[in-house]
């Protein structure tokens, strides 16, 4: 063992996930004073100890499934990438070797760090031994190192691309052939689809002024609720509005910076609806597995801490696809058989390679589709394990409706986006893919208001006085 020197300040050792998360443990005063007890005036150190993100017992299940998801979509989404460039020949390029050997620094970036924080996280230990400590470290550096230059590399790779792209057919607007060209049925379809938005607008602004002016609402399950009801309007305010003005001049016209805008915000709401069902989903866990440490756990930092999080994951991915499309090149064919600037509608009309494109969709719809329901069927499953430890029937009655409002809305959000792409596979027709993608991105959250309202005795009853007060100030402006 090798002599160091007195340390007189607590050390940090970061590890990173994937190429973008950051978890900081850090080394305890008692470890050391651990070491000079036994050793007297010697400083020789075995071991570390990693405090991880946190140390509350409640929170190690959450933390435990959260980051195997991810090691898991990490290596397997860059391993099928890797797969899919060693076994087609049309792939063998500069740009798709460069991405191949990305793919395979991502894996080993983040088996470096991951699989020692969930060893550590089932075995409750918090050691991790001075020599792979440093080998920890090490590997850490060299894998980050490689990571840049790769990124740069391809950075160089991608300019020399786009200087041989001289012949490119340059585009300053789509056409959106929306569900029919029949002009008969215009009318029906702008009345159809008008008093869907209206519903969907005064019904989720109704939660979200009665959950505000209510103070017993004032609780984080509400507070998820209106942040959800405020997602919804604007999802549907993305869409909606262009497609009624298209009806009402006749024109199918949307420019390129309106369609890459209104494809960046629709993959952001729609993200954000994910991300926001999984965190009520933990809140119903907290709530019924652990009530006793519910106002603890879930105190206002914290969940404001985690709409924030949402918010930046599903930014960052709108961002990253919509930059992505950005960068390819269109024919001369600018129709899109959609009512909205679809992303993967606009693909197929792109001259220029799609795969990375699509991989990325792919990675996103496992790290931001199925990681997320993972983790609510997780919580679900815990709910469900402790509901049914409730002796009476009437506890488990009450239990089971606290979260029953929640599981409906999950039902037919997953469902709808299930059915959506199923049938669209199955038929390979866009028509009936826009007709079938109205469900999840139009009538779930014109029925989320409903379904909250009508199975929550909470909620009716801030609505009723919500209505109250309301009425009570219209009679005194009467008079």
């Amino acid at each position: 063992m090798v002599d160091r020197q007195p340390m007189n300040q607590e050390a940090s050792i970061g590890f990173l996930v994937g190429a973008h998360a950051r978890v900081v443990g850090s080394i305890t005063r008692s470890g050391f004073d651990h070491y000079h007890m036994v050793q007297g005036n010697d400083t020789q150190i075995s071991e570390f100890l990693l405090l991880g993100i946190s140390e509350k017992p409640a929170l190690q299940p959450l933390i435990f499934g959260l980051f195997l998801s991810m090691y898991l979509i990490t290596v397997l989404g860059n391993l099928l990438i890797i797969l899919a460039i060693s076994s087609d020949s049309h792939l063998h390029t500069h740009m798709y070797f460069f991405l191949s050997n990305l793919s395979l620094v991502d894996i080993r970036v983040t088996s470096t760090t991951i699989p020692k924080m969930l060893w550590n996280i089932q075995t409750h230990r918090k050691a991790i031994t001075y020599e792979a400590c440093i080998t920890q470290m090490y590997f850490l550096t060299l894998f980050k190192g490689w990571y840049n230059f790769r990124l740069t590399v391809m950075a160089y790779n991608s300019h020399l691309h786009h200087m041989g792209r001289g012949n490119d057919t340059p585009i300053s607007e789509f056409l959106l052939l929306g569900f029919s060209e029949e002009p008969a049925l215009q009318p029906l379809i702008f009345g159809l689809f008008l008093s869907m938005y209206l519903i969907t607008v005064l019904g989720n602004l109704l939660i979200i002024l009665a959950v505000s002016s209510d103070s017993h609402l004032h609780t984080p399950m509400y507070f998820f609720l209106s942040n959800l009801s405020l997602v919804d309007i604007c999802f549907t305010s993305t869409t909606i509005p262009k497609m009624l003005v298209n009806i009402l001049t006749q024109s199918k016209v949307i420019t390129y910076a309106g369609c890459i805008t209104q494809m960046y915000f629709f993959i952001l709401f729609a993200g954000l609806d994910d991300i926001l069902l999984t965190i009520m989903a933990y809140d119903r866990f907290v709530a019924i597995c652990h009530p006793l440490h519910y106002m603890v756990i879930m105190n206002p930092r914290l969940c404001g801490l985690l709409v924030l999080v949402s918010w930046i994951m599903s930014g960052l991915n709108s961002l990253l696809q919509s930059v992505m499309v950005s960068q390819l090149s269109f024919c001369t064919d600018f129709e899109i058989a959609h009512y909205f600037c679809e992303i993967q509608q606009v693909f197929q009309l792109a001259c220029s390679d799609t795969f990375l494109n699509n991989m990325v969709i792919y990675f996103a719809a496992v790290l931001l589709g199925a990681g997320p329901l993972a983790g609510i069927l997780y919580s679900y499953s815990k709910i469900l394990s402790s509901i049914c430890g409730i002796p009476s029937a009437q506890g488990k009655y009450k239990a089971f409706s606290t979260c029953a409002s929640h599981l409906w809305v999950v039902s037919l959000f997953y469902g709808t986006i299930l059915g959506v792409y199923l049938s669209s596979a199955a038929t390979h027709s866009s028509h009936s893919s826009a007709a079938a993608s109205v469900l999840y991105a139009v009538v779930t959250p014109m029925l989320n208001p409903f379904i909250y309202s009508l199975r929550n005795k909470d909620l009716k009853r801030a609505l009723k006085r919500f209505y109250g007060v309301t009425g009570r100030r219209g009679t005194t402006i009467l008079r």
